[in-house]
């Protein structure tokens, strides 16, 4: 196979067809006929001398083993290419370009928007593409080449991903305003355990919280079950339970407007270890680079989340003391 016959338009195509699930679909996102895009997946296909889409009568398309693999690398060769004309266009001027990055569900509402206005100050021309999700698809996000980097907890991490250490969030326990424990500088599991817990039900974030419990010697009585990270603190404020989080609410106020206290829990609770994870490959951007330092910088003392002489939203990995 000669390389100059693949073409980039072809590999655009083959991950509009991946993302769409059907070429129909991708013919619509990129306003290009279907007999085009057919046909220039069927070339690749040629060119490869592999099967790339399992074609399903009415049902659309689906990646084959090695379709996967190629539509990934595709992904990171077309963000080098557009990297590429970023730098030649804009020689002698700032750093340019758009990264996708996954962010943990939970972690984003917090500390995303901040975030993205520090981006933009410091980097004008770069923008971020999110994607938000769980633990297992901030993974696949990453092993697909959806997203280059990605904040989430240092939970069960696939071969071949890399992460970096960013800090620690202690875990702390919601309460309504009006509960006893309110106005405590501290609690325990225990003062807690026999209280309806709303369980945060995400993958390996419900593992986790077990975890606390168990090596405490205590089991939850589970009275509700979410995914959602403000649901529950709605749910808190109406006085139907406490939960356990590791980002701390920041205003004493549910969404719906109901007021909610978090309060430290005791000392030497496994702490939520937050990193970013990055295929290695995926990092030879300088612009990911740069994304990845502004985000590591964001909580370091001094930083962002970690202000000096203020409130810390989380503790580094250098030891300092968590908010």
């Amino acid at each position: 196979m000669q390389l100059a016959n693949v073409s980039l338009r072809a590999l655009r195509y083959l991950v509009a067809v991946a993302d769409a699930s059907s070429v129909t679909g991708a013919a619509q996102r990129l306003h290009v006929s279907q007999p085009a895009i057919s046909a220039a997946v069927a070339g690749l296909e040629l060119d490869l001398g592999v099967a790339l889409l399992l074609r399903h009568h009415a049902r659309g398309v689906t990646l084959t083993p090695a379709g996967a693999h190629v539509v990934a690398e595709a992904r990171a060769l077309l963000r080098h290419a557009e990297d590429f004309v970023q730098s030649a266009s804009s020689l002698g001027l700032d750093l340019a370009g758009e990264v996708q990055m996954g962010w943990f569900q939970t972690l984003s509402p917090r500390y995303l928007p901040a975030l993205l206005v520090a981006l933009r100050r410091s980097m004008p021309l770069v923008s971020l593409a999110v994607e938000e999700g769980d633990h297992a698809q901030m993974m696949r996000g990453l092993t697909e080449g959806r997203t280059e980097l990605a904040l989430t907890y240092h939970f069960e991490i696939p071969a071949g991903i890399e992460v970096t250490p960013v800090a620690e969030l202690a875990p702390v326990a919601v309460i309504a305003a009006g509960h006893r424990l309110a106005g405590a500088a501290a609690t325990s599991l225990a003062a807690l355990a026999e209280e309806p817990y709303l369980m945060l039900d995400l993958p390996h974030s419900r593992e986790y919280f077990h975890a606390l419990f168990s090596r405490a010697g205590l089991a939850p009585r589970i009275a509700f079950r979410s995914r959602s990270q403000d649901l529950l603190r709605g749910l808190i404020g109406h006085g139907l339970g406490w939960t356990i989080q590791n980002v701390r609410p920041e205003r004493p106020y549910a969404t719906d407007g109901t007021r909610i206290v978090a309060v430290p829990l005791e000392p030497g609770l496994e702490p939520a270890r937050l990193v970013l994870a990055t295929p290695p490959e995926r990092m030879t951007r300088p612009v990911v680079r740069a994304v990845a330092g502004q985000v590591l910088a964001a909580f370091q003392p001094g930083g962002l989340f970690h202000p000096p002489g203020g409130k810390a939203a989380a503790r580094t990995l250098a030891g300092d003391e968590a908010g």
